[in-house]
């Protein structure tokens, strides 16, 4: 069987084509958050799993869980995720539509994992540098970790510069056991 991020890309990009032609680029972006946070809800995940539920009494749940985040077209493409049994990739789907959507809008998205709490000043100082390193806008998202013991590890797509205590420590001990 194929991986979810396999099976998720041709939705997303569906997704996202759709919402372009719309003009509803961020609508479907928070309908789309708000259909993969409701597809993590145990009693949710019950219903789209429910063998006795057709398709489209799940979609008609669905659309009452969103409400006013689902439109017309955002309910025809949750159908046809019913049909193909796919609604249990929301989170798949959602995480490839926001790469298209940073994609379309020159941004990138980069998550830094932090040994301490970062300082407004100091996240402006990171946004700035990573915008001027990446050439694109930031979507910055920090995490702090006290494993780290110091530094910060910062994930942008394949890019990983790990520039922590920890990882250094780890670097040391694979150098001193070779």
């Amino acid at each position: 069987m194929q991986n979810r991020t396999t099976l998720a890309r041709p939705y997303a990009r569906a997704a996202y084509a759709t919402a372009k032609a719309t003009g509803k680029v961020a609508e479907w972006s928070q309908a789309l958050a708000v259909a993969a946070t409701a597809s993590e809800d145990e009693a949710v995940r019950n219903i789209i799993q429910d063998p006795r539920l057709v398709p489209d009494a799940v979609v008609e749940r669905l659309m009452g869980i969103g409400g006013e985040y689902f439109d017309e077209h955002f309910g025809h493409f949750l159908s046809v995720l019913a049909h193909y049994d796919r609604l249990l990739l929301l989170t798949d789907i959602f995480a490839q539509y926001e790469a298209l959507r940073r994609d379309a809008e020159a941004r990138v998205y980069v998550h830094v994992t932090s040994a301490h709490p970062v300082s407004d000043e100091q996240s402006q100082a990171l946004n700035d540098r990573l915008k001027k390193r990446f050439g694109r806008e930031v979507d910055l998202d920090i995490e702090i970790d006290p494993a780290l013991i110091g530094g910060a590890i910062i994930r942008a797509g394949d890019e990983v510069i790990d520039g922590s205590v920890r990882g250094r420590i780890e670097r040391l001990s694979r150098d001193v056991t070779l």
